[in-house]
C-alpha cells in the first residue's frame, strides 16, 4: 500500500464506490467545487493505492476560501471492513503530517447523520472509530439546522437596541464573548476556554469568524434599555451557504429569550441580503439555541459529531 497525492486524472473522483452513482457524482462535484473556491488544492488530496494499483482510501485537507493553512479533513473514505482500519489510519497520519507542514496546529472532521450529500458518510460508527484510532477526540455532539426561503420571518423583538461592529469596533464583541464563553452549554467552546482562557478563546473565536464573508452591518451587539450589552449576533456566509455563525448571550441576561432574538435578527438580515438557505449548528445540550432555531423556522435536518486533533 502507498499513500500519495492524487494524480490529476484521479480528480475530482478519488475513490469511487461501485453501485453508488449518486454518491460518486455528488462527492466528485463537491471536491471540484472546493478546488474552484480554493477551499482545497489538488496537492492537498491524498489517496491510498493497493498493490494492484487500485485506490482504496482518500481524503482532502480543507480550509476557508483562499487560506494557506488547512483546518479540517473532508471526504474521508477507507476500507471500512478492514480489521484494525490500518489503511485509514495510515492515510490520516499522512494527512496530519501534511497539514502540520503547512502550518496547521489542529485538524477537525465532522460526521453527519443520516447519510446525505455532499460527503455521503456511510458507516458512521467505523468512521468514528477510525478518527479515535488516529488521535482525534470527540469535541461536540451537535445538531444542524436549516431554513429555506419562503419560511415566515419571526416578528421583530424590540426589547434590544442593536449596534453594529462599524459603530462599536471589535472590543465590545470580544468583551461579551469573554463573559459568555466560560458558562456556555457548547462543549467545543468550553474546550477552547480550557485551552486558551476566556479572553484568549474570545479573541480566537472572533478572529475565526472574521475569515468568513460578511457585511460589517450584519455583526451586532444587542443592548437592553439600560444600555447593558446583552447579546451578540455574527451572521455570515461560508463557501457554501449563509450561516447564523455565532450567537452569545451575557450570563446575567440569559433566560429572557435573547438567543431567539439573535437568531431572528440574523435570519432577517441574511434574508434581506438575498440568502436562499441559512444554516446553523449548536451543541445538543444547548437547549436555548435549539429552541431559538425552532422558533425562527429552522428544521433539525441532521446530527453532527465533531472531532478534533491537535498536531
Amino acid at each position: 500500500m502507498a499513500i500519495r497525492i492524487a494524480h490529476p486524472d484521479e480528480l475530482p473522483n478519488l475513490v469511487r464506490i461501485p453501485g453508488r452513482p449518486e454518491r460518486n457524482a455528488g462527492t466528485a462535484a463537491y471536491l471540484d467545487d472546493l478546488i474552484a473556491k480554493k477551499c482545497t488544492r489538488p496537492e492537498w488530496c491524498l489517496v491510498a493505492e493497493d498493490s494492484a494499483g487500485q485506490l482504496t482510501a482518500a481524503t482532502a485537507l480543507w480550509t476557508l476560501p483562499g487560506s494557506a493553512v488547512p483546518m479540517a479533513l473532508v471526504l474521508i473514505e477507507a476500507p471500512w471492513d478492514e480489521p484494525g482500519l490500518t489503511t485509514g489510519q495510515e492515510l490520516l497520519s499522512e494527512a496530519a503530517a501534511l497539514a502540520r507542514s503547512l502550518g496547521a496546529t489542529e485538524l477537525e472532521h465532522v460526521i453527519d447523520s443520516p447519510v446525505q450529500p455532499p460527503q455521503f458518510q456511510a458507516e458512521p460508527e467505523r468512521r468514528a472509530e477510525l478518527l479515535q484510532l488516529a488521535g482525534f477526540a470527540r469535541a461536540r455532539d451537535g445538531r444542524r439546522f436549516r431554513r429555506h426561503s419562503g419560511a415566515g420571518l419571526t416578528s421583530y423583538d424590540d426589547r434590544l437596541t442593536w449596534r453594529s461592529v462599524t459603530d462599536l469596533g471589535s472590543e465590545p464583541f470580544i468583551a461579551l464573548l469573554t463573559q459568555a464563553l466560560p458558562t456556555s452549554a457548547d462543549a467545543q467552546l468550553g474546550a477552547m476556554v480550557a485551552r486558551h482562557g476566556a479572553r484568549g478563546a474570545a479573541e480566537r473565536l472572533f478572529a475565526d469568524m472574521e475569515q468568513f464573508s460578511f457585511e460589517p452591518a450584519w455583526w451586532e451587539v444587542g443592548h437592553t434599555p439600560d444600555g447593558t450589552p446583552a447579546a451578540l449576533s455574527l451572521p455570515a456566509r461560508n463557501a457554501s451557504t449563509a450561516v447564523i455563525g455565532l450567537v452569545a448571550v451575557a450570563p446575567e441576561c440569559r433566560g429572557n429569550g435573547y438567543a431567539t432574538a439573535v437568531v431572528a435578527r440574523g435570519t432577517r438580515l441574511l434574508v434581506e441580503a438575498g440568502a436562499e438557505e441559512i444554516r446553523g449548528d449548536c451543541d445538543a445540550a444547548n437547549i436555548a439555541m435549539i429552541t431559538a432555531f425552532e422558533r425562527a423556522g429552522y428544521e433539525n435536518f441532521a446530527d453532527r459529531l465533531e472531532f478534533t486533533r491537535q498536531l
